[in-house]
Protein backbone atom coordinates (compact mmCIF):
# COMPACT_ATOMS: atom_id res chain seq x y z
CA UNK A 1 0.00 0.00 0.00
CA UNK A 2 1.08 3.54 -0.39
CA UNK A 3 2.69 5.10 2.36
CA UNK A 4 2.33 8.86 3.52
CA UNK A 5 5.63 10.32 2.47
CA UNK A 6 4.00 10.86 -1.07
CA UNK A 7 4.45 14.53 -0.87
CA UNK A 8 8.44 14.38 -1.16
CA UNK A 9 8.90 14.83 -5.10
CA UNK A 10 6.02 17.60 -4.86
CA UNK A 11 8.02 20.28 -2.34
CA UNK A 12 11.57 19.01 -3.80
CA UNK A 13 10.35 19.85 -6.90
CA UNK A 14 8.88 23.42 -6.02
CA UNK A 15 12.70 24.16 -4.25
CA UNK A 16 13.49 24.35 -8.21
CA UNK A 17 15.59 20.67 -7.19
CA UNK A 18 15.92 17.89 -9.84
CA UNK A 19 14.06 15.00 -8.73
CA UNK A 20 14.31 11.10 -9.81
CA UNK A 21 11.69 9.04 -8.27
CA UNK A 22 12.62 4.88 -7.60
CA UNK A 23 9.97 2.91 -9.68
CA UNK A 24 8.21 1.47 -6.57
CA UNK A 25 8.94 4.22 -4.12
CA UNK A 26 5.33 4.98 -2.97
CA UNK A 27 4.94 1.62 -1.49
CA UNK A 28 8.40 0.73 -0.59
CA UNK A 29 9.17 1.22 3.57
CA UNK A 30 9.40 -1.07 6.71
CA UNK A 31 6.31 0.34 7.53
CA UNK A 32 4.46 3.65 7.76
CA UNK A 33 6.07 6.79 9.26
CA UNK A 34 4.59 8.65 12.65
CA UNK A 35 4.46 12.30 12.68
CA UNK A 36 7.46 13.90 10.53
CA UNK A 37 9.73 16.21 12.77
CA UNK A 38 12.72 16.48 11.12
CA UNK A 39 16.25 15.55 8.75
CA UNK A 40 18.55 13.33 9.74
CA UNK A 41 22.17 13.62 7.32
CA UNK A 42 24.25 10.93 6.12
CA UNK A 43 26.66 10.36 3.70
CA UNK A 44 27.06 6.19 1.65
CA UNK A 45 30.58 6.05 2.51
CA UNK A 46 30.91 4.58 -1.06
CA UNK A 47 33.93 3.72 -2.60
CA UNK A 48 32.66 3.90 -6.24
CA UNK A 49 32.59 6.65 -8.58
CA UNK A 50 29.58 7.78 -10.52
CA UNK A 51 26.51 10.05 -9.86
CA UNK A 52 24.55 7.33 -7.17
CA UNK A 53 26.58 3.64 -6.79
CA UNK A 54 24.60 3.30 -3.92
CA UNK A 55 20.74 3.49 -5.00
CA UNK A 56 20.65 -0.41 -5.45
CA UNK A 57 21.83 -0.70 -1.75
CA UNK A 58 19.97 1.91 -0.13
CA UNK A 59 16.54 0.64 -1.52
CA UNK A 60 17.68 -2.89 -0.87
CA UNK A 61 19.68 -2.93 2.26
CA UNK A 62 22.85 -4.78 3.52
CA UNK A 63 23.27 -8.46 4.61
CA UNK A 64 23.27 -6.55 7.91
CA UNK A 65 21.01 -4.53 7.30
CA UNK A 66 17.94 -4.92 5.17
CA UNK A 67 16.36 -1.74 3.04
CA UNK A 68 15.10 0.42 2.30
CA UNK A 69 18.31 2.35 4.15
CA UNK A 70 16.76 6.06 3.79
CA UNK A 71 13.86 7.81 2.14
CA UNK A 72 15.60 10.12 -0.38
CA UNK A 73 19.17 9.26 -1.74
CA UNK A 74 21.48 12.39 -2.98
CA UNK A 75 23.34 11.72 -5.78
CA UNK A 76 26.50 13.79 -6.91
CA UNK A 77 25.18 15.73 -9.78
CA UNK A 78 22.45 17.18 -7.26
CA UNK A 79 19.52 14.83 -8.07
CA UNK A 80 17.45 13.64 -5.23
CA UNK A 81 16.57 9.61 -6.17
CA UNK A 82 12.74 9.43 -4.26
CA UNK A 83 13.26 5.76 -2.70
CA UNK A 84 10.82 5.35 -0.21
CA UNK A 85 7.67 6.69 1.66
CA UNK A 86 7.88 4.90 4.26
CA UNK A 87 9.60 4.42 7.71
CA UNK A 88 13.75 3.30 6.78
CA UNK A 89 16.11 2.11 8.74
CA UNK A 90 18.87 4.84 8.66
CA UNK A 91 19.14 6.33 12.26
CA UNK A 92 20.35 3.64 14.24
CA UNK A 93 19.59 3.95 18.19
CA UNK A 94 19.75 7.33 18.56
CA UNK A 95 21.83 7.92 21.96
CA UNK A 96 23.16 11.19 21.17
CA UNK A 97 21.36 14.71 21.64
CA UNK A 98 18.65 14.20 19.48
CA UNK A 99 17.26 11.16 21.29
CA UNK A 100 13.65 12.64 22.29
CA UNK A 101 12.49 10.36 19.38
CA UNK A 102 12.45 7.72 17.27
CA UNK A 103 14.65 8.90 14.08
CA UNK A 104 13.38 6.02 12.25
CA UNK A 105 9.98 6.74 12.38
CA UNK A 106 10.11 10.07 13.30
CA UNK A 107 13.19 11.75 10.56
CA UNK A 108 13.67 11.70 6.64
CA UNK A 109 17.18 9.84 5.71
CA UNK A 110 18.87 11.31 3.11
CA UNK A 111 21.55 9.51 1.79
CA UNK A 112 24.38 11.57 0.13
CA UNK A 113 27.04 10.37 -1.88
CA UNK A 114 30.22 10.67 -0.79
CA UNK A 115 33.04 8.66 0.46
CA UNK A 116 33.33 10.20 3.94
CA UNK A 117 37.01 10.33 4.01
CA UNK A 118 37.94 14.14 2.29
CA UNK A 119 36.35 13.85 -0.78
CA UNK A 120 35.31 16.97 -2.01
CA UNK A 121 31.68 17.69 -2.18
CA UNK A 122 30.60 19.37 -5.43
CA UNK A 123 28.78 22.91 -4.92
CA UNK A 124 26.17 21.50 -7.18
CA UNK A 125 25.28 18.35 -4.38
CA UNK A 126 25.59 20.68 -1.35
CA UNK A 127 24.11 23.51 -2.88
CA UNK A 128 21.19 20.79 -3.52
CA UNK A 129 21.84 19.66 -0.01
CA UNK A 130 20.60 22.92 1.88
CA UNK A 131 17.82 23.34 -0.20
CA UNK A 132 15.95 20.00 -0.25
CA UNK A 133 16.48 20.03 3.89
CA UNK A 134 14.96 23.55 4.58
CA UNK A 135 12.62 22.80 1.80
CA UNK A 136 11.43 19.83 3.80
CA UNK A 137 11.92 21.28 7.43
CA UNK A 138 9.50 23.87 5.79
CA UNK A 139 6.76 21.36 4.72
CA UNK A 140 6.84 19.84 8.42
CA UNK A 141 6.83 23.35 10.22
CA UNK A 142 9.94 22.21 11.94
CA UNK A 143 12.79 24.55 12.48
CA UNK A 144 16.68 24.07 11.75
CA UNK A 145 17.32 22.67 15.03
CA UNK A 146 15.79 19.42 13.58
CA UNK A 147 18.22 18.76 10.97
CA UNK A 148 21.07 16.51 12.59
CA UNK A 149 23.84 14.46 11.23
CA UNK A 150 24.16 10.77 11.84
CA UNK A 151 26.96 11.44 13.97
CA UNK A 152 25.32 13.67 16.04
CA UNK A 153 22.04 11.46 16.34
CA UNK A 154 24.05 8.07 16.42
CA UNK A 155 27.66 8.94 18.02
CA UNK A 156 29.06 5.08 17.69
CA UNK A 157 28.03 5.42 14.15
CA UNK A 158 29.82 6.12 11.14
CA UNK A 159 31.94 9.22 11.38
CA UNK A 160 29.92 12.24 9.35
CA UNK A 161 30.45 13.21 5.69
CA UNK A 162 33.31 16.31 5.97
CA UNK A 163 31.69 19.59 6.39
CA UNK A 164 30.89 21.37 9.57
CA UNK A 165 27.24 20.91 10.52
CA UNK A 166 26.74 24.01 12.44
CA UNK A 167 27.93 26.21 9.19
CA UNK A 168 25.19 23.55 7.24
CA UNK A 169 22.56 24.40 9.50
CA UNK A 170 23.14 28.17 9.37
CA UNK A 171 22.74 27.41 5.02
CA UNK A 172 19.51 25.86 5.72
CA UNK A 173 18.46 28.75 8.13
CA UNK A 174 19.54 31.22 5.75
CA UNK A 175 17.50 29.48 2.93
CA UNK A 176 14.04 29.16 5.16
CA UNK A 177 14.09 32.70 6.19
CA UNK A 178 14.59 33.96 2.84
CA UNK A 179 18.16 35.23 3.11
CA UNK A 180 20.39 32.94 1.54
CA UNK A 181 21.27 32.83 -1.60
CA UNK A 182 20.26 30.07 -4.45
CA UNK A 183 21.82 29.09 -7.65
CA UNK A 184 19.39 27.64 -10.15
CA UNK A 185 20.26 23.83 -10.37
CA UNK A 186 18.34 23.45 -14.00
CA UNK A 187 19.64 25.75 -16.74
CA UNK A 188 15.92 27.61 -18.01
CA UNK A 189 16.99 26.61 -21.72
CA UNK A 190 20.03 24.84 -23.53
CA UNK A 191 22.45 26.93 -25.96
CA UNK A 192 20.05 27.63 -28.35
CA UNK A 193 17.66 29.10 -26.49
CA UNK A 194 15.35 25.96 -25.93
CA UNK A 195 13.20 25.90 -22.59
CA UNK A 196 13.67 23.32 -20.11
CA UNK A 197 11.10 20.79 -20.40
CA UNK A 198 8.82 19.46 -17.62
CA UNK A 199 5.45 17.47 -16.73
CA UNK A 200 2.53 20.03 -17.05
CA UNK A 201 4.36 22.36 -20.27
CA UNK A 202 2.62 22.64 -23.31
CA UNK A 203 3.64 23.39 -27.02
CA UNK A 204 5.78 23.24 -30.14
CA UNK A 205 9.09 22.37 -28.11
CA UNK A 206 6.88 19.28 -26.42
CA UNK A 207 5.13 17.77 -29.28
CA UNK A 208 8.83 17.90 -30.70
CA UNK A 209 9.99 15.76 -27.77
CA UNK A 210 6.99 13.58 -27.90
CA UNK A 211 7.87 13.21 -31.37
CA UNK A 212 11.44 11.84 -30.74
CA UNK A 213 10.04 9.31 -28.31
CA UNK A 214 8.04 7.88 -30.49
CA UNK A 215 4.78 9.04 -29.17
CA UNK A 216 1.71 10.97 -30.40
CA UNK A 217 2.50 14.08 -30.49
CA UNK A 218 -0.13 16.28 -29.30
CA UNK A 219 1.81 19.08 -27.17
CA UNK A 220 0.61 18.41 -23.89
CA UNK A 221 3.76 17.12 -21.44
CA UNK A 222 1.69 14.46 -18.95
CA UNK A 223 2.45 11.31 -17.56
CA UNK A 224 2.38 8.79 -20.69
CA UNK A 225 5.47 11.59 -22.08
CA UNK A 226 7.42 11.88 -18.60
CA UNK A 227 7.73 7.99 -18.05
CA UNK A 228 9.01 7.70 -21.22
CA UNK A 229 11.19 10.20 -21.05
CA UNK A 230 12.62 8.90 -18.31
CA UNK A 231 12.90 5.39 -20.07
CA UNK A 232 15.12 7.51 -22.56
CA UNK A 233 17.09 8.86 -20.23
CA UNK A 234 17.93 5.68 -18.37
CA UNK A 235 19.12 4.42 -21.91
CA UNK A 236 21.09 6.84 -22.61
CA UNK A 237 23.11 6.99 -19.33
CA UNK A 238 21.43 10.40 -18.26
CA UNK A 239 19.34 11.55 -15.15
CA UNK A 240 15.84 9.99 -15.23
CA UNK A 241 14.43 12.95 -13.92
CA UNK A 242 11.57 13.37 -16.44
CA UNK A 243 12.80 16.85 -17.77
CA UNK A 244 14.34 18.09 -20.60
CA UNK A 245 17.14 20.32 -19.53
CA UNK A 246 19.97 20.84 -21.82
CA UNK A 247 21.63 17.13 -21.55
CA UNK A 248 18.25 15.73 -22.45
CA UNK A 249 17.87 18.00 -26.16
CA UNK A 250 21.74 17.12 -26.85
CA UNK A 251 20.77 13.36 -26.84
CA UNK A 252 17.57 13.97 -28.01
CA UNK A 253 18.71 15.86 -31.23
CA UNK A 254 21.08 12.65 -31.95
CA UNK A 255 19.37 9.95 -32.07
Amino acid sequence: MPYSLSWMPAVLRSAGLKVAEVPGWLDRGRREMGRIEGVICHHTATTRDGNMPSLRTLMEGRSDLPGPLSQLGLARDGTYYIIAAGRCNHAGGGEGHWRRVDGNSHYIGIEAENRGRGEDWPQVQMDAYVRGVAAILKHVGSGVDRCCGHKEYAPSRKPDPSFDMALFRARVSAIMNGTGAVRPLIPPADNTGRPTLRRGDRGDHVRFVQQKLGLVGDGKFGPMTEATLRTFQRAHDLVPDGIVGPRTWAKLDST
